[in-house]
């Protein structure tokens, strides 16, 4: 049985995690609000800007000088992974799930015999990477430090995949990444970038034009607008993904930290039982000596 000396070490060391759990309750809180505004407001401009970018997929399939941004390059070998999570750790499953949905996807292509090389946005989706496929990573971006994420991130991020789909290192993009749905909820996520998914309607129609096939006039050229929308495209889709993270990843640590909390506030109620019933004990213990050494003089 522990000591009374050591009951209230440990009743201490546990109010004081208690005091740093309530603590980062409320800063996850205070940052959750912004976040999530965030969140929603880039919803949607970048829905509206995937279904246009796929509509033009569908039109520009059939074109023999289609770029590669908007069809990919024709081949299925090579796949990019491009993994987002937080930099920091205490915020429950958050950066776990997409760790594993990564893995999981990673683990299938390449049973399939396809190459996987992996991009992290995100140290703990790197450190969770490493363990078990080392050999696709490739550098990982970080914002540790950073106080907010902005749309020039997100570009630079998008230059990278423009960079390398130029050099013919990929064949195919897809994005994980944790969407956000509320405080108690995120939902990992998958979605294809280059080469872009085309409605479903289309895909699922005849190739007779349908209403899903919209005809676009370009103006001034085809070339030209393609040449600023698709990168401004892939940019977009990157940026909300980065927001979606930032804001589940409060959220879960929000909701992480207030369970820390509670389960803190029963175990001192634990142990301040304990305490008071091995102090009473200790009383009882002695007056049984004070009795017993009376009544033997």
């Amino acid at each position: 049985m522990p000591s009374l000396k050591d009951l209230r070490g440990r009743i201490n060391s546990v109010k004081s995690t208690q005091k740093i759990t309530s603590a980062m309750k409320m800063v996850a809180a205070s940052k959750l609000r912004r976040a999530q505004s965030q969140a929603e407001a880039a919803r949607p401009y970048a829905e509206r800007m995937q279904r246009m970018v796929a509509a033009l997929a569908t039109s520009a399939a059939k074109l023999p000088n289609a770029p590669e941004l908007l069809i990919g390059t024709g081949r299925d070998r090579t796949h990019l992974l491009i993994a987002v999570t937080a930099d920091r750790g205490l915020a429950g499953a958050f950066n776990s799930n997409v760790g594993r949905a990564t893995r999981n996807l990673a683990r299938r292509l390449q049973a399939e015999g396809k190459t996987v090389k992996i991009l992290t946005v995100g140290r703990k989706g790197r450190d969770y990477l490493r363990r078990d496929l080392p050999d696709t990573l490739l550098d990982g971006v970080s914002y540790a430090g950073r106080k907010s994420i902005g749309f020039d991130d997100a570009h630079a991020i998008a230059s990278r995949v423009i960079a390398m789909l130029a050099r013919h290192e990929f064949d195919v993009c897809t994005l994980v990444y944790n969407r956000f749905v509320s405080v108690m909820s995120q939902v990992v996520t998958e979605q294809r970038l280059i080469p872009a998914s085309l409605p479903e309607t289309a895909a699922a129609e005849a190739p007779a034009p349908t209403r899903a096939e919209a005809l676009y006039e370009f103006e001034p050229d085809e070339e030209t607008l393609l040449a600023r929308l698709l990168p401004q495209s892939l940019a977009v889709q990157l940026y909300r993904a980065l927001l979606e993270s930032q804001a589940g990843e409060h959220g879960a640590r929000m909701t992480a930290m207030d369970n820390a909390t509670r389960n803190a506030g029963k175990m001192i109620q634990r142990l301040t039982l304990n305490y008071n019933r091995t102090r009473q004990a200790n009383i009882t213990k002695e007056l049984i000596e004070i009795i017993s050494g009376a009544e033997a003089l």
